[in-house]
């Protein structure tokens, strides 16, 4: 397996959750990390700034520009990519990360909030490929991640919440789309999505109570570690889950990943068991 000591990271939505997650797994390798977030005033509800991700990430080993980004917001988008460009002198690999979610019905979701999941999701993603792919084309081994599901057209996750559904299949699509765009260049597009439920704040807020049943999201960085040190060339264009890549890299136990010691984790959304 290879390393991430040199490069620089630019993860969106890396203040908590899966995204700090990432961010910690390759400060161990002494790796720069880019922490483009909204959050800089603390939220009682989803603990953690982007001042205090950077902290750990340096307590970790790693480099850390903290940068108030709304991905919705093209100049924000430029502006942090350019100065992260210019602090770390280049940018190796982009994980989309930052997302919206909703998971209600057609008339439970106000328009607002269907904009909110389509802009972040899917706009976000494309906004911060965009804008990072001049300094990807001159990166040595670039990636770029996206924390999107594989595609399953089962009508089981389509009727329930069509609106998000909509959202990260589209942040698929634009996965798959951006890695065959790509090829040329060497430039790796992957998808990665757990098979299940992850302990984050997040979770607690779209799905009170469900976080003793999941895995922590350590699981998920360990998962992005293996991609993101693979060759660019060799592996692009896949949608994996996190524990078929871990298993394909000889991870066998994954008990030790239970945010509840013993407890058996619930499958996630688009996952067939």
């Amino acid at each position: 397996m290879g390393t991430l000591a040199g490069k620089t990271l630019f993860i969106t939505g890396a203040s908590r959750g899966i995204g700090k997650a990432i961010a910690l797994r390759a400060a161990q390798d002494g790796a720069s990390i880019v922490i483009a977030a909204k959050t800089a005033e603390p939220d009682p509800r989803l603990p953690g700034t982007i001042y205090t991700a950077a902290e750990e990430i340096e307590r970790a080993g790693g480099r850390a520009l903290p940068l108030v980004v709304d991905v919705r917001d093209d100049e924000q988008v430029q502006a942090a990519v350019q100065q992260a460009a210019a602090h770390f002198g280049g940018i190796d690999i982009l994980v989309n990360n930052a997302s919206a979610i909703s998971l209600t019905g057609v008339a439970a979701t106000p328009m607002k909030r269907y904009d909110l999941m389509m802009d972040i999701n899917m706009r976000g993603t494309f906004a911060c490929t965009q804008a990072c792919l001049p300094y990807l084309q001159r990166a040595a081994n670039p990636h770029v991640l996206v924390l999107s599901p594989p595609i399953d057209l089962d009508p089981k996750w389509l009727g329930p919440h069509a609106a998000y559904t909509a959202s990260k299949y589209g942040m698929s699509l634009l996965a798959l789309g951006m890695a065959e765009e790509f090829r040329r260049f060497g430039i790796a597009v992957n998808g990665l999505w757990p098979r299940t439920l992850i302990a984050t704040s997040a979770l607690n807020v779209a799905a009170p109570g469900e976080a003793a049943q999941a895995r922590t999201p350590q699981v998920m960085a360990d998962a992005a570690y293996v991609i993101l040190t693979s060759d660019s060339r060799q592996r692009t264009g896949r949608l994996h889950l996190d524990e078929q890549v871990l298993r394909e890299a000889g991870v066998t136990d994954f008990g030790r990943y239970c945010a509840t010691p013993g407890v058996e984790p619930k499958i996630d959304l688009f996952v067939t068991p």
